[in-house]
């Protein structure tokens, strides 16, 4: 018998299946909450409204990659810097080298990812507030490099005119545009962080962050897996800061400030630290504050801070939390 025949035919049942987490009552109140506020923008089709959704998307991305981060118990105060780096590759590819809108965001992610393995190489071994110190130190010294560095960075006077994003020739500047493509890239950051979590990579994760000695005694290396997780979630930093380079057409040093990293922090402790919704939520809830807050100056901050300790005192888990606990009730489970 040739090896032809040999071969046994595929079963009908390996066809591939929904995942059986998208088929549960936690999935169905997600999409039930974020299918009808993304539809929004397109239904009322204001400037504003699609401003602040553009600026909650992109918030959000950015958001994500500090979630892969603290799934191995770092905290960054870098990610303010990722951003930047990946926001500076991408408009100075875009304006210096001509090269389109989709590869200048892999020139971004390329950019921040090498630089967080060389930080992470440097600081990851320090712990607790070393490491945060560490990285705050990074951020601070990014931004005052861009500021010695006129010729590249536009040194206090920024990056401008940046051009308008552009996908096989279609310009994508209209804001209703623009939205589509950022939602679809929130969605495709989403699944690809989920495709992480939910791999053996992300199950090291969990280990390092549950129970360091025990993960090692597993034989899991954990400064591999920080530094994995580290430039994994810098590069979606970098990627977001590209994005936000093309939308904004303007970009400085001072636009990743210290501040820039805390805000990140806050979103995703009010979204939920470990829950890959949790930045979404956090961006969706804190975003539109500065545009409502505009008049109010320094209170912003200080509703930001009301806002995080009540969090951490009466919600542990994020909004995220609360939402699975409902999803939870909703299913007859206690």
């Amino acid at each position: 018998m040739s090896e032809l025949q040999q071969t046994n035919p595929v079963p009908a049942t390996a066809k591939w299946k929904i995942p059986q987490e998208f088929l549960t009552a936690k999935s169905a109140t997600y999409c039930a909450l974020f299918l009808p506020l993304a539809a929004l923008p397109l239904l009322i089709d204001s400037s504003f409204v699609y401003h602040i959704a553009i600026l909650v998307c992109l918030n959000a991305i950015i958001t994500s990659g500090l979630g892969v981060i603290v799934r191995v118990d770092q905290l960054s105060l870098a990610h303010g810097a990722f951003a930047g780096i990946g926001a500076y590759a991408s408009a100075l590819a875009v304006i210096k080298l001509g090269v389109p809108f989709l590869l200048s965001l892999v020139l971004a992610a390329l950019a921040a990812g090498v630089a967080a393995v060389l930080l992470g190489r440097l600081v990851l071994g320090l712990k607790g507030v070393y490491f945060v110190l560490a990285t705050f130190a990074f951020n601070e010294l990014f931004r005052m490099i861009m500021l010695l560095l006129p010729e590249i960075s536009g040194g206090t006077n920024g990056l401008s005119n940046i051009p308008a994003a552009e996908i096989a020739g279609l310009e994508i500047s209209s804001k209703p545009g623009f939205y589509i493509f950022i939602a679809l890239a929130l969605a495709a950051t989403l699944l690809v962080v989920w495709m992480i979590l939910r791999s053996p990579i992300g199950r090291a994760f969990d280990a390092i962050s549950g129970n360091l000695p025990l993960a090692q005694a597993s034989g899991i290396p954990p400064r591999r897996y920080q530094i994995l997780a580290f430039t994994s979630g810098s590069v979606i930093a970098g990627v977001g800061g590209g994005i936000m380079a093309a939308y904004v057409g303007f970009i400085s040093p001072e636009s990743f400030t210290f501040w820039f990293s805390v805000n990140t922090i806050i979103m995703l402790i009010v979204g939920g630290r470990y829950s890959i919704m949790g930045p979404v939520l956090g961006a969706l809830l804190l975003t539109p504050l500065p545009e409502v807050l505009r008049s109010t100056g320094q209170l912003q901050q200080i509703i930001y801070g009301v806002c995080l300790i009540a969090i951490l005192r009466f919600m542990p888990g994020g909004v995220s939390g609360l939402i699975d606990r409902f999803a939870e009730l909703m299913s007859g489970r206690k």
